[in-house]
């Protein structure tokens, strides 16, 4: 006996309501996934209300929105490789560069045009280099935003300019406006976006980093000077590509280095660049300018939440307890993260007493005890709280210490804590110069290492 397939399959129409039920979209926070809705139909009204009320353009028009997403997708293909290794090893908000075809557009462009360019050359860097790993409500969304940020820089234009060519008549002081606002709404909107998902959000990873910014004003910065070159003559916007792609190329190196030096899931150092950057410091300092110590950080029963809610919560824990100690210490004192759930921080400075160093870890210690991370899941948010640390201290001498020896009393203070119970601090004072530096085994000195762990 043969099935017949007519009976076994789903008629189309509901099929395609169960499709659209399963969208990754209504995972989100139910406040979000209508923000993102709102400003998608937002963009998509503002494009229709501006075509149907601007008469249609013009063929030269027309062309320069086709060269303009021409060269967007060239530049996608051409600089493919490096893009796809770049959102594989880059951390924090991802700038494609893409920006200097769609900020050109919208200043010459007009706005049905200009945003036809936006999604265009957007949604093709998305099918190129970012999907699976990128769903494609988030990028439907940047590229609203970036339709919206279009239409406000072409606002900008059309107010400030007139006559044949309004972009020649605004000038720099008008493409320096436009770029501030096409700058402020797409970053607005974006940061919104981070703000709303993110469990523990805070200012470095809502705005970005300074040097990322840095890097988009510089794109939009090349877009003006493409959106001049397409004005005097349209050929000039081939010189535009192969510095596009130099700086493509130059921002990887930056992401390498950084991948090699940041941890994934937290963004602080990992354990090889903290030891080296702690070692360059000591080296460098005196006496008399530090460091004052080292706290050795252990998150108590981190198993426990890996175990009841899942190595992903589990990851995003770790990341609110990293933003905690770097918020409670100062950008001069290096953070690493040791691997699993272990944290070191060198506080630079002059020596200073034990009880500072412990008055530092105590804050640390509260805040995460006063951390509520929520977690985005599709039966609604989930908040993990309750969560300790317990926390090593070792006091720098005034003579100096190297730092294997920092780290070793450290490591046995932050022992002596989980044994005095968890959710405590211990501090250690290192030998004097003559004397020998042992190792913990189990959690225990070894005899003769010379260092005292108060508290036990």
């Amino acid at each position: 006996m043969t099935a017949d397939p007519h009976r076994a399959r789903p008629p189309a129409r509901a099929v395609r309501a169960w499709a659209v039920r399963r969208w990754p979209l209504w995972e989100l926070p139910q406040r979000l996934a209508v923000s993102v809705l709102v400003v998608e139909a937002t963009a998509l009204g503002l494009v229709i209300a501006a075509a149907a009320r601007l008469p249609a353009p013009e063929p030269l028009q027309l062309a320069h929105a086709a060269l303009l997403g021409g060269l967007g997708v060239l530049h996608t293909e051409i600089a493919i490789g490096v893009e796809r290794l770049r959102r594989r090893v880059m951390v924090g908000n991802h700038a494609n560069l893409s920006s200097v075809w769609t900020f050109a557009g919208a200043l010459v462009l007009p706005p049905a045009c200009a945003a036809a360019v936006a999604v265009v050359v957007h949604l093709h860097v998305w099918a190129r280099t970012g999907r699976p790993r990128v769903p494609l409500y988030r990028s439907v969304y940047s590229a609203a935003t970036i339709v919206l940020a279009c239409l406000g820089a072409g606002a900008v234009v059309a107010l400030l300019g007139s006559g044949p060519r309004p972009l020649t008549a605004v000038g720099i002081p008008g493409i320096v406006l436009a770029l501030l606002v096409y700058t402020t709404i797409n970053t607005g909107l974006v940061a919104g976006a981070i703000a709303m998902s993110a469990p523990q959000p805070d200012l470095a990873r809502v705005l970005g980093r300074w040097d990322d910014n840095l890097l988009e004003f510089a794109t939009l910065s090349l877009g003006g000077l493409t959106a001049v070159a397409l004005v005097v003559n349209p050929w000039l916007v081939l010189l535009a590509l192969l510095p596009l792609v130099v700086l493509h190329r130059a921002v990887l190196v930056r992401h390498l280095e950084e991948a090699a030096n940041i941890d994934g899931k937290t963004g602080l150092l990992n354990a090889v660049a903290w030891h080296a950057q702690a070692e360059r410091l000591l080296q460098r300092s005196s006496p008399a300018d530090g460091p004052r110590g080292v706290l050795v950080l252990d998150l108590d029963h981190f198993k426990a939440v890996n175990d009841t809610h899942g190595h992903i919560a589990g990851d995003q824990v770790l990341a609110a307890v990293a933003g905690a100690v770097r918020a409670e210490v100062r950008e001069s004192d290096l953070v690493g993260r040791f691997g699993g759930e272990e944290f070191v921080v060198l506080l630079a400075g002059p020596a200073g007493a034990p009880s500072e160093l412990e008055a530092v870890a105590e804050r640390i210690r509260n805040r995460v005890s006063n951390l509520r991370v929520e977690i985005p899941t599709p039966d609604g948010p989930l908040t993990i709280s309750g969560l300790t640390v317990s926390i090593g201290v070792a006091s720098a001498p005034a003579e100096g210490a190297d730092l294997r020896t920092l780290l070793q009393v450290a490591d046995t203070a932050l022992y002596a804590a989980k044994r005095a119970g968890r959710n405590v601090v211990r501090t250690g004072t290192p030998p004097s110069s003559g004397s020998p530096v042992g190792s913990r085994r189990g959690g225990e000195q070894t005899p003769g290492s010379g260092w005292i762990v108060d508290g036990e």
